[in-house]
């Protein structure tokens, strides 16, 4: 009698093709081919006879739909022992030390040891986290943790060094094809009820970045459609999967992209560091990148901002203005129309003449202050508006510029510590240039020198 698992056709169990499609063991798992030599430690937790004292726990980092969750279950089901999963977004503390208790009984009463995977552990709090100690450190539970998030950051400590880092890699093109294949033909798949286009095929591995998941995912959306205009296209008596299916099945990329994980910070460290070298398109790819994922816009305009004043800065004294003019602009007419203020001002940031200077005087000014260099405000520049503040001869002295001629004059500003101390020292890129010329006269007539 045929098991769910075996019943072929696009609707099989009614289950998504993903969950239908997913390896039973280590050996029919696509790609991580660096994690699963001979004697590697997943390959020895999945053996038969793997010794539960020596087990140890792993935390699987990588990003989604690599098998992270395919692995904790091979491991289980491979080595005869007990597998629970638990998810961070909906697991609690109590239900963390049920799960340990029930472990340790299963152990001392039955002698069957339990994998224990937690998917998300990133989202775990502290007190979740350390709840899993006990389980962990005692052999009570075999834990295999899953993250999307560098666990350095996200994993407490002590979990981290009671476990095992395996770090998953995002599959490759070949990957993704056999991985496509396979659920094309396979009796737990689409069971050859359809026809795979080759540019049908390259256009889901293009859209799935990766995604082992997402592929399944595309390409189930891609067979239904493809089924429900049956006669259109057929060969073979099969409906046919053409490219131009797939893009109406799926109207969009399927970004790998975490708003809180690695891929977050990657996209948004590229955009930065794009717009700070100038290269105009690939900052406008980034743009696009994360706006297609749904990053939050207020997210962009705020690091635009930043970039206006520490990257370019004085070389071009409107960028700023045209930053805090876009974030206004998406704050007022949200998105998706918010895109085109944010793009202008990427474009013209990319292409402004670049200026850090700004942002190296303040930092060496609060590094002088932090050791102490400070000294006293001279007296002259003293508030002398409260009584009594003449007799301390505050404000004496005090010489008004704009009673010069050219509106500047001799006169000591700064603490006498810091009197020959140079902060700001402009570049010759664009307005600077002239900010650097004016800069040397003014020095010039205030220090009398």
């Amino acid at each position: 009698m045929a098991t769910m698992e075996d019943e072929p056709g696009l609707h099989s169990g009614s289950r998504p093709l993903a969950v239908r499609m997913r390896p039973r063991s280590l050996d029919e798992l696509v790609g991580q081919r660096h994690l699963l030599g001979p004697g590697s430690p997943l390959v020895t937790l999945a053996g038969d006879e793997a010794p539960d004292h020596s087990a140890t726990s792993v935390i699987l980092w990588g990003p989604p739909g690599t098998g992270k969750t395919t692995i904790a279950k091979a491991i289980a089901q491979s080595s005869g022992r007990k597998f629970v999963e638990l998810s961070a977004v909906s697991a609690g503390v109590k239900d963390v030390r049920d799960v340990m208790q029930k472990a340790l009984s299963s152990r001392d009463l039955y002698g069957k040891s339990t994998v224990l995977f937690l998917d998300e552990i990133h989202r775990f709090s502290k007190a979740q986290q350390d709840a899993l100690l006990p389980g962990v450190e005692n052999g009570w539970v075999i834990l295999v943790a899953a993250t999307t998030e560098n666990p350095s950051f996200s994993v407490i400590s002590p979990l981290l060094s009671r476990s095992l880092l395996l770090t998953l890699e995002t599959l490759s093109d070949d990957d993704l094809g056999a991985v496509i294949d396979s659920a094309v033909i396979d009796n737990r798949g689409l069971a050859g009820s359809v026809s795979l286009d080759d540019d049908a095929r390259a256009s889901i591995i293009r859209l799935a970045s990766g995604d082992a998941r997402r592929a399944l995912t595309a390409l189930e959306a891609a067979a239904a459609s493809a089924t429900a205009a049956a006669g259109a296209d057929e060969r073979e008596g099969k409906p046919v999967i053409s490219a131009e299916i797939v893009a109406a099945a799926v109207d969009r990329a399927l970004l790998r992209y975490d708003r809180q994980g690695d891929e977050h910070y990657d996209v948004i460290s590229a955009f930065i560091k794009s717009v700070r070298g100038s290269d105009v398109d690939a900052s406008v790819h980034y743009l696009a990148r994360m706006i297609e994922a749904g990053e939050d816009p207020r997210f962009i305009a705020r690091r635009i901002i930043v970039l206006a004043a520490e990257d370019v800065g004085m070389a071009d004294p409107n960028a700023l203005v045209i930053a805090v003019a876009a974030a206004d602009a998406v704050q007022y007419i949200g998105m998706p129309e918010g895109r085109i203020p944010l793009a202008e001002a990427v474009v013209y940031l990319a292409t402004a003449p670049k200026s850090n200077a700004s942002y190296r005087a303040v930092d060496k000014a609060i590094s002088d202050i932090r050791e102490g260099k400070i000294g006293r405000v001279p007296a002259h520049l003293r508030d002398a508006h409260y009584s009594g503040a003449k007799k301390l001869g505050h404000g004496k002295g005090y010489r008004y510029p704009h009673d010069a001629p050219l509106g500047v004059l001799e006169q000591e500003y700064a603490p006498e510590e810091l009197a020959d101390t140079l902060y700001y020292e402009p570049t010759d890129h664009g307005h600077e240039r002239e900010v650097s010329t004016r800069l040397e006269k003014l020095r010039r007539i205030i220090r009398g020198r």
